[in-house]
Parts: C-alpha cells; sequence; structure tokens
C-alpha cells in the first residue's frame, strides 16, 4: 500500500535569488535564515569552504524543526565563493574591497564554487555536494567599476559580481551552471534529491487554472 507524504523544501538561506531559481523551477520553499557566522570559517580550498559553510547552514536550520509524521521536511544549505588568483573571495568587505577585486578581476576569469546540503529532516538521511561554474569577465573600465560598485550590489555578493543582476552585462560567459553563479545548481540539487530516494518532480507545486499554486505534489512511499 503507498501513501503519499507532502514534501517541505526549507532554504537555509536569505537569498532572494537562489529562492527565486527554486521558484521558477516549480518549487515554492519555506525560508529559515541559518544565523551562521561565515567569518569563523576557514579552509584552505574553496571548495571545501562553500561545502563547510552549506552544511553548518543546513545542519543550523535542522536542528530547529522537528519531523512530522504527516508531512516529510527537507532543507538545503548553500553557499558560494569565488576562487581567482590564488584566494578564496566571499563577500567584500565594504565598497573599497569591492573596487580593488574588480581591478584585478576585469578581462580575467575565475571560478565561482557553490556548496549545497540537502537534509531530510524526517529520515535522517543527507546528501551534500559541490557544482563549479568558471565565470570569464568582461574588462571594463575604471569608470564602470566605480559605478557599479556605488549601487551596493557588489557588497552583497560572493566574488563582489552577480550573473542575474547589474552584474549580468560585466560577465563576458560561462562555463558550467548558470544557477550555480546565482547560489544554487538546479541540476545538482536534482542529484542530490536522488540520493534521497525522491526526485526533484515531487517538490513540483501543482498549478490550478489560472496558475495559482495549489500545494505540493508530494512523494508516494511503499
Amino acid at each position: 500500500m503507498s501513501e503519499t507524504l507532502p514534501l517541505r523544501l526549507v532554504l537555509a538561506s536569505a537569498s532572494p535569488a537562489r529562492r527565486k531559481l527554486l521558484q521558477a523551477a516549480g518549487v515554492e520553499p519555506d525560508v529559515l535564515v541559518s544565523g551562521v557566522d561565515e567569518s569563523v570559517v576557514v579552509a584552505e580550498r574553496a571548495e571545501d569552504l562553500c561545502l563547510e559553510l552549506a552544511r553548518l547552514k543546513a545542519e543550523a536550520v535542522a536542528g530547529r524543526l522537528s519531523p512530522a509524521a504527516d508531512q516529510r521536511t527537507l532543507v538545503i544549505g548553500c553557499d558560494s565563493v569565488l576562487a581567482f588568483d590564488g584566494q578564496i573571495l566571499g563577500k567584500p568587505t565594504d565598497p573599497e574591497d569591492a573596487t580593488r577585486r574588480w581591478l584585478r578581476m576585469r578581462g580575467r576569469s575565475g571560478v565561482l564554487h557553490s556548496g549545497h546540503c540537502l537534509i531530510d529532516v524526517t529520515e535522517g538521511r543527507r546528501a551534500a555536494a559541490v557544482a563549479s561554474t568558471v565565470v570569464h569577465f568582461a574588462d571594463i573600465s575604471d569608470d564602470e567599476i566605480a559605478t557599479y560598485v556605488a549601487t551596493g550590489e557588489p557588497l552583497a555578493v560572493a566574488g563582489a559580481f552577480t550573473i542575474d543582476g547589474l552584474g549580468g552585462s560585466f560577465v563576458e560567459r560561462i562555463e558550467g551552471d548558470a544557477g550555480t553563479v546565482v547560489g544554487l545548481s538546479m541540476p545538482l540539487l536534482r542529484r542530490m534529491l536522488a540520493e534521497l530516494d525522491l526526485r526533484i518532480t515531487d517538490l513540483w507545486t501543482k498549478v490550478a487554472p489560472g496558475g495559482q499554486s495549489v500545494e505540493p505534489l508530494g512523494n508516494v512511499r511503499s
């Protein structure tokens, strides 16, 4: 006999960009900010740092949730850093830092790493992985850098740039998944869900006539 359990996905991040990625892919997450102090976590490799931060964020939120008998709860934690010129770059500390970074990055390339940690609170299982995308930056002018930094956008994001905002004009091309650069790779999330015997389609929401979201489709368990 099979039963359909409603699925709840909790995004352990305040990032509106990550939430929009999920929503565009048919997933409506709840949002709980982890409160993890990223500044105290260190690692020698960018891949290790972003994965550790993703794990800490997911665990912090999962620890505040209680499994429910009538619902399967998942938590996804993510973190992104840019590996550039032998350094690991998170968010700039101030406008001057963002400006210095862009003066170095323009006309060159780096690798944006996004760590993902998916915890199944109900089943007590997890999956974790890193997605990486090469980013080629445009050779922008000093004036463009100054104008961009003045908007404040570079101060809020890893590597001091976005591809889904104003900074998109300053990225010539990428090699890899664009979602990785935004902060959450949907293809990777699909593979991680498979490790937990779930499908990405289990998280899609039903859409009623007129486009209104009704309820999660849920997953079938035997």
